[in-house]
């Protein structure tokens, strides 16, 4: 009997003692070390606070490190190519045009063409005096030894421009592969452009003076024909020639 109410009291106890705990654990909990007030739910939130703060530190730290970055890259994109070959392909064009200008006899201008045909090829050329038509046979011979010769030379002056293009090719491909932002590559991009154009125009060159002899040539064969058959016809044409005469006969 003893021992059965001794165990309700224990139970009884044990009930109010959990119930107290959890009421206890549900207010906040306060301490006081030295008159100092410790609040374990502010701490936590004070806690909680910084460590957002912190994050968001971390944020614009990123985001600063990206806008370096991002400007670092457009300054390598903005950076100028410090290979140039500018300089020398014009020295290239420049030495191609001074060989044309150099022409023999008939230059590349359309009235010096006219002038010298009409003067040597046509008309009058080739139906005047018999002096007159071996003089200009003569000129328009000279003409066509004058263009082959320059044709040699403007193949020369472009066989002479392969080694310098070469070294330039070299010079921009490195350039090219060892550029460091857009504009660079870029720039070796317009550069290999300007040295197929240097090329290109050099070609052009060689097939103006290559042209310009086959068609003296051509013309001069045209006229020695047209001169020929002049020669013909005055050969062929009655004219006043021999006329017979009395003849007297004188005695020893």
């Amino acid at each position: 009997m003893k021992t059965t109410l001794l165990r309700r009291a224990v139970l009884a106890g044990a009930i109010a003692t959990s119930g107290l705990v959890g009421i206890t654990a549900a207010s906040p909990a306060h301490a006081q070390l030295g008159g100092i007030v410790y609040d374990p739910t502010n701490y936590a939130q004070n806690v909680l606070t910084a460590a957002r703060s912190l994050q968001q530190i971390n944020n614009q730290i990123q985001q600063i490190q990206q806008q370096a970055t991002s400007l670092t890259n457009e300054a390598r994109n903005l950076a100028s190519l410090p290979f140039s070959s500018l300089q020398q392909l014009q020295q290239q064009v420049q030495q191609t045009q001074q060989l044309l200008g150099e022409a023999q006899r008939i230059a590349y201008d359309v009235q010096n063409v006219q002038q010298a045909f009409n003067g040597r090829y046509r008309g009058a050329a080739l139906t005047g005096s018999h002096a007159q038509m071996v003089a200009n046979a003569n000129a328009r011979w000279e003409d066509s030894v004058g263009a082959f010769e320059d044709a040699l030379r403007v193949q020369a002056g472009v066989v002479g421009n392969i080694d310098g293009a070469r070294t330039t090719m070299n010079g921009l491909v490195t350039s090219s592969q060892s550029a460091t932002g857009a504009l660079q590559a870029a720039q070796a991009g317009n550069q290999l452009l300007a040295l197929q154009s240097q090329q290109i125009a050099d070609l052009t060159a060689l097939i103006a003076a290559q042209g310009r002899a086959q068609a003296l040539d051509a013309a001069r064969h045209t006229a020695a024909e047209e001169e020929g058959r002049e020669r013909r016809r005055r050969f062929l044409t009655p004219s006043t020639g021999y006329q017979p005469g009395n003849a007297r006969m004188f005695r020893d």
